[in-house]
């Protein structure tokens, strides 16, 4: 038996001598298969697109601009890339270092940019402000503003200042952007659809290619954030410095409304946010009455804390109603509520304020009413925030 599995161990060690020899380098043409392998070529995309437009919702430049980055199966073996594009018509590219050495000089700027964007949005709200009292305290902010910039750009140390020329430099050096780069960022002339593809080559001169049709879309104006007037009842919280809390909150009309909740004092750190919230009493009497613009067929989040007292079963609602509603027995109406939220104090505990909130469509509506009531026990909110829904 041992005499048969030493024969079988050397039968097995001739076999691999064997095959090894087929590979040998020594042995020209010999056991070396041809690699037809090729590369296979993909590539990923960014939407980096910028704009601007002014409050009238008119486009006052747009930069339609998508990073493309390059990849392919092989590691490193010298893998060479070339893009193309079509239509080819006034398309650009930009090398993809240019917008991150940007962002390093913002980022050394920090002090001076941030009050840089405090001026613009005072600037971009200007053309479109109709009431006067808020247009001279936008303009009283934008010189206040304006004074804050000039110390903030006297203030830049030497060392930051060097800082930005270094990255300035860095800039100006940078190589124009090619078809041949691995990652580029291609800036296109407008919306429509682009046919992108990439070769891919190896080392050995393989090559293959992928295409993808690019959709560029037409820029849109931001939605912008609707203003609650108030909305942590604070004193002095108005656009002007002034208001008790509750001045944005009072119905056109307290007979077809109800009169205006009233506002409850707390030591701090007790409210989800200030000093004050609004306080509706247990009979149900008093009503939050506040209309804020939307946009129509924008999609927006409210959100709002709540808090009971316990002695009797009582509820809070918040709702969203349609400006056709003329009083509180209109607003109750099924057709004229978007949207609405009751919350009950079953389980709460008194002095800890829950976090709710509501989604709800704007529609065609470019108005609409946020209105608060209650029953049963006395009941509070406070620290009001809306958000659009992306």
């Amino acid at each position: 038996m041992n005499k048969y599995l030493y024969n079988i161990k050397y039968i097995v060690l001739g076999a691999i001598v064997s095959l090894t020899s087929c590979v040998s380098d020594d042995l020209a043409n010999v056991g070396d298969l041809e690699d037809i392998t090729g590369p296979t070529p993909f590539y990923n995309l960014t939407d980096v697109t910028s704009s601007e437009f002014d409050c009238e919702k008119n486009e006052l430049w747009a930069n339609y601009d998508f990073n493309f980055q390059a990849g392919s199966n092989l590691a490193v073996n010298g893998t060479m890339y070339e893009w193309s594009i079509t239509p080819a018509d006034d398309v650009t590219f930009i090398n993809k270092d240019l917008p991150i050495l940007n962002l390093k000089i913002e980022a050394e700027r920090a002090s001076v940019v941030a009050i840089e964007k405090e001026i613009a949005k005072r600037e971009f709200k200007l053309p479109c402000e109709t009431n006067q009292a808020k247009i001279d305290v936008l303009e009283a902010e934008i010189v206040d503003f304006e004074a804050q910039l000039v110390a903030a750009e006297a203030a830049l140390s030497d060392e930051v200042l060097q800082n930005i020329s270094d990255l300035e430099s860095q800039i100006t050096a940078l190589p124009p952007a090619t078809l041949q780069d691995q990652e580029l960022i291609f800036s296109f002339p407008g919306p429509g659809e682009y046919t992108v593809g990439l070769t891919v080559t190896d080392n050995l001169g393989k090559s293959n290619y992928t295409e993808k049709l690019v959709t560029v879309n037409q820029a849109v104006p931001t939605i912008p954030q609707p203003e609650i007037g108030e909305p942590g009842f604070e004193d002095n919280s108005l656009f002007d410095g002034s208001g008790d809390g509750r001045d944005s909150w009072r119905a056109p009309s307290s007979s077809a409304w109800g009169s205006v909740f009233q506002i409850n004092s707390k030591a701090e750190g007790i409210l989800p946010e200030g000093l004050q919230a609004s306080k509706f009493p247990a009979d149900g009497t008093r009503v939050g009455y506040q209309e804020i613009e939307v946009t129509p067929g924008a999609t927006y989040v409210l959100t709002y804390f709540s808090a009971f007292e316990e002695n009797a079963f009582g509820d809070v609602t918040v709702s969203i109603v349609s400006t056709n509603a003329t009083s509180l027995d209109e607003a109750k109406l099924a057709a004229n509520i978007i949207a609405s939220r009751t919350d009950n104090n079953v389980g709460r505990v008194d002095d800890v304020f829950k976090k709710h909130a509501i989604t709800f469509e704007a529609g065609e509506n470019e108005k609409v009413i946020i209105l608060l009531t209650n029953s049963g026990v006395e009941s509070r909110l406070d620290a009001f925030d809306i958000t659009v829904k992306q």
